[in-house]
């Protein structure tokens, strides 16, 4: 049997090899069709009959409008949400809220504010596997366009052409330093934590901030991919807690039928929700946002309101309100939290987050008179609070505030869809929207160029909701014309080396496979879609793969790739007609569209302005639903790779920009990555000033982008401009 699924396998093969050889290209639909006919003729060869088993070959999705896909949202959502606008409001805040992070500056928005990226360039590069930076560089150093790409070649078209160099950086964000977790501190922003020595992220042994091994993908439609994270370890079922969903069988809330009632363990499980399984994950990153060892009830306790008596003084003091959104002014006509601005003060007026988690979530989740105790060793003691909580005592709303803001902040984000591009317009039957060589750069798109195999349908990439949720697992011969299985979406197409970075290849924090085909052999996951199933031997081709990014907007979230390795989109069009960087070294787990495309300068050119077609004039202009808070974003720290200012603690000085607050008619665009070292734009509204200073002398005007000028808030410095 094994030997006749081998012959007829090579004929299929064959038969794709001959059509290569003609020029004719095939999609992976087509491919994997390929592959089926060759095991369905094994099979009748065997004497059994699969005629109702086959599949027609198929061609790539379609392009079109994302006006015309819904979006996607879970069918229990009412179990839980009492007031999907309030929700939003929620989200956005939180999204937003400098305050989340344990050194009160950082927010989720603080790596997705330009476009749903991050276009700072300061202290942004992460040294990769190897841990050492690449010559020249280090720690707060300033990217630089002569940078990229990182594996440069003599000649951009050929892969075999003489390497000029190559590193294995990474373009990344910067998040906070590296600390250990002790304890919140009620009513405050900053967490009481301890610095812990940095051995990467340090200049001459004093921490600067710490930077993300993988670049940040966009948040704008990221509600149309089935899972979340450039690997694919938010998963699509959300579980109330953590990324993982129903791979973490110890994740469960706690749950009050009436005030009165006892609480009730239970366990949920959310689907299309894979945006609240990863709105919960840089929260409690020890590189993103938070303290190591923190944990989701910590942050729900940080932002209540805990009723105390008044005496000591100072317990009330600590346990004071904290206002939404303190350190952020919020302009009066924002799209959503408009009638809330304290303008021209910060924050939110009539609100905390206390009332509005009540206002959007139903009682049963957040509504008991038992607070919970958690001992050391995570065990749970229900009892009736006697006065002021202990820090390791938390409310019914603190310690399920991990689904309060998973689902809030999805609900935000779901609506960040940016459906208005001029491809968009075209699409719906204006054809003047396009230029003649946009036309061409779509017919390039579709056809000789082969991105549509991997980027189709209206949302640019099969990693969408409406292409893997049942169709999760495909065959398909691979760039080394063996037949394998791999998870829709998910591709590996030579950007670095496989074994740097295994992707979906990689392990969940249970020691399990993110991919869900190499879980489907070990009897953990199944495709009813996948006809035969997947063998426990048969071949497995998804390390080194990521998820498939959406292109709308391209054009303004350089830099490009899981690395952040490309900076232009004509080094990306170069990169897929040479057929990648490692095509051979990857060859195992290669896509099979990755090879020579044969593109001419003037093919190259129309795809370039193809991909410009795809940005939404709301976003380059921040006017809604892409409006925004004030934010005040850490950009590197005074100095630069051999030199910064130690703040007292062990850690640099950290310089702020400031990316100032639009309502919904927007504002003037940003700059993009690397476009000017100046974040915010003319009329930018004046920083919060402070009466203390902590930092005084730590940082310079010299410091200071050109046309902006130093002002004090507490906490910190930040540039603003003039």
């Amino acid at each position: 049997m094994k030997t006749q699924i081998k012959d007829v396998a090579f004929l299929a093969i064959a038969f794709r090899s001959q059509l290569n050889r003609l020029g004719l290209s095939l999609s992976k639909r087509i491919k994997k069709s390929l592959v089926m006919v060759a095991i369905a003729a094994v099979i009748v060869l065997a004497g059994h009959t699969v005629a109702a088993q086959l599949e027609p070959p198929e061609q790539p999705q379609s392009l079109a409008s994302l006006k015309s896909v819904p979006i996607p949202e879970p069918d229990n959502l009412g179990q839980f949400v009492k007031n999907k606008t309030a929700a939003i409001a929620l989200g956005k805040a939180l999204f937003w809220e400098m305050q989340v992070g344990s050194d009160g500056f950082q927010s989720c928005a603080s790596c997705h504010f330009h476009a749903g990226v991050d276009n700072r360039a300061k202290n942004q590069l992460h040294p990769g596997p190897s841990t050492n930076f690449s010559s020249g560089t280090g720690p707060n150093y300033t990217l630089k366009p002569e940078d990229y790409p990182f594996h440069k070649l003599q000649n951009p078209d050929d892969r075999s052409s003489t390497v000029l160099s190559d590193n294995d950086d990474i373009t990344g964000s910067q998040g906070v330093d590296l600390t250990k977790f002790n304890d919140i501190i009620p009513g405050s922003a900053v967490d009481n934590v301890t610095v812990q020595p940095d051995p990467v992220f340090n200049v001459n042994g004093i921490n600067v901030r710490q930077v993300t091994g993988r670049n940040a993908p966009s948040t704008i439609n990221a509600v149309f991919n089935f899972r979340n994270f450039w690997d694919g370890r938010a998963q699509n079922d959300f579980n109330g807690v953590n990324p993982f969903g129903s791979r973490d069988k110890n994740a469960f809330l706690y749950k009050a039928p009436t005030k009165q009632s006892s609480l009730q363990q239970v366990k949920v499980s959310i689907k299309n929700s894979s945006l609240a399984s990863q709105a919960v994950g840089p929260p409690l990153s020890d590189v993103e946002e938070s303290g190591s060892g923190r944990v989701f009830p910590d942050i729900g306790q940080k932002f209540n309101r805990v009723k105390s008596k008044k005496i000591p003084r100072e317990t009330g003091k600590k346990l004071k309100v904290l206002r939404p959104l303190a350190k952020q002014l919020v302009h009066p006509e924002d799209s959503v939290l408009g009638k809330y601005s304290n303008w021209p003060k910060p924050g939110l007026k009539q609100k905390n987050y206390q009332t509005m988690v009540q206002d959007a979530f139903k009682p049963e989740w957040w509504n008991s008179q038992q607070v919970i105790k958690v001992g050391a060793d995570g065990s749970r003691i229900f009892k009736q609070p006697q006065g002021a909580l202990a820090t390791d005592e938390f409310t019914l709303m603190d310690y399920n505030f991990s689904l309060f803001m998973g689902l809030s902040i999805q609900l935000y984000e779901s609506t960040l869809v940016s459906d208005n591009t001029p491809f968009d317009q075209y699409m719906e039957g204006n054809s003047n929207a396009l230029t003649a060589q946009q036309k061409l750069g779509k017919e390039l798109f579709e056809g000789k160029a082969k991105c549509v195999n991997c980027h189709g349908g209206a949302e640019f990439t099969n990693a969408s909701v409406r292409n893997v949720r049942n169709e999760r697992l495909e065959r398909m011969v691979m760039g080394d014309n063996g037949v394998a299985v791999y998870d829709n979406g998910f591709y590996n197409i030579g950007v670095r080396p496989t074994q740097e970075d295994l992707g979906v290849g990689g392990k969940d924090p249970f020691g399990n496979p993110l991919s869900e085909s190499r879980l489907s052999q070990n009897g953990k996951f199944n495709d009813p879609n996948l006809r035969p199933p997947i063998s426990a031997t048969e071949r497995v081709a998804v390390d080194g793969a990521f998820k498939t990014p959406g292109l709308r907007n391209i054009a303004l979230t350089a830099p490009y790739f899981h690395n952040g390795g490309q900076l232009t989109l004509r080094q990306v069009v170069d990169f897929y007609n040479r057929g990648g960087d490692f095509h051979e070294t990857n060859i195992q787990n290669l896509d099979p569209d990755i090879e020579n495309l044969g593109l001419d300068e003037l093919e190259k050119d129309a795809l370039v302005a193809f991909m410009n077609a795809l940005t939404d004039a709301r976003v380059r202009n921040q006017s809604a639903p892409f409006d925004h808070p004030q934010l005040f974003i850490p950009n590197g720290h005074p100095g630069d790779q051999n030199s910064v200012t130690n703040d007292g603690s062990g850690r640099a000085t950290t310089a702020l920009l400031e990316l100032p607050a639009v309502g919904r008619n927007g504002g003037a665009p940003l700059p993009s990555f690397l476009e000017s070292s100046a974040l915010a734009p003319e009329g930018a509204v004046p920083a919060v000033q402070s009466t203390s200073n902590p930092l005084e002398g730590s940082i310079t005007q010299q410091d200071c982008p050109a046309n902006s000028t130093l002002q004090f808030i507490a906490g910190g410095y930040v540039c603003v401009s003039k």
